[in-house]
């Protein structure tokens, strides 16, 4: 169907090509070039997908130690298929071509070849689909919780920390 998607592993879209995708996609982070930029620079590995020198898609993967995530799969509904119904933000949620699914499991295969042996996924709506078809399966008795930008955390009866000291130990 689409024989002309150029898949690159080793090199992270710029912050401009990212702009102009989240923008395609009406996706509000597409007005924060400062919030792209780390996203970028805090990712330890992107696979993208384009077509024509076009981005069209990214998969983006984080790794902490033995834990890895599948962080973000993105892609342009045009190249979904006819199923692709919602068009929001690149969600994944019709891959009749196998691009999403292509650019995820690389991601899963650098995770895994730096030792992840647990990889997650959080999906969004028709997301969940999408990262069941992938293998993923829902984990039992998580609840996924999220702090919002500018709430802090409270702490009863505690009193602000004012400055820190360096204690020694002595064994």
């Amino acid at each position: 169907m689409f024989n002309d998607i150029v898949f690159e592993s080793n090199s992270p879209p710029t912050v401009d090509e990212l702009l102009d995708f989240y923008a395609r996609q009406r996706n509000s982070f597409a007005a924060n070039r400062t919030k792209v930029r780390e996203l970028i620079e805090n990712t330890f590995c992107f696979v993208t997908a384009r077509r024509h020198d076009e981005l069209i898609g990214f998969a983006r993967g984080v790794i902490a130690g033995t834990w890895g995530r599948l962080a973000e799969c993105k892609l342009d509904p045009a190249y979904q298929g006819p199923a692709c119904l919602t068009r929001t933000d690149g969600r994944v949620e019709h891959d009749e071509a196998g691009i999403a699914r292509e650019m995820a499991r690389r991601v899963v295969d650098v995770l895994r070849l730096q030792g992840a042996d647990r990889i997650e996924a959080l999906a969004h709506g028709t997301e969940v689909d999408f990262c069941e078809e992938l293998g993923f399966r829902r984990m039992r008795g998580l609840v996924a919780l999220e702090l919002p930008a500018g709430v802090n955390i409270a702490a009863a009866n505690s009193t602000p920390i004012l400055e820190t000291t360096n204690t020694t130990v002595n064994a």
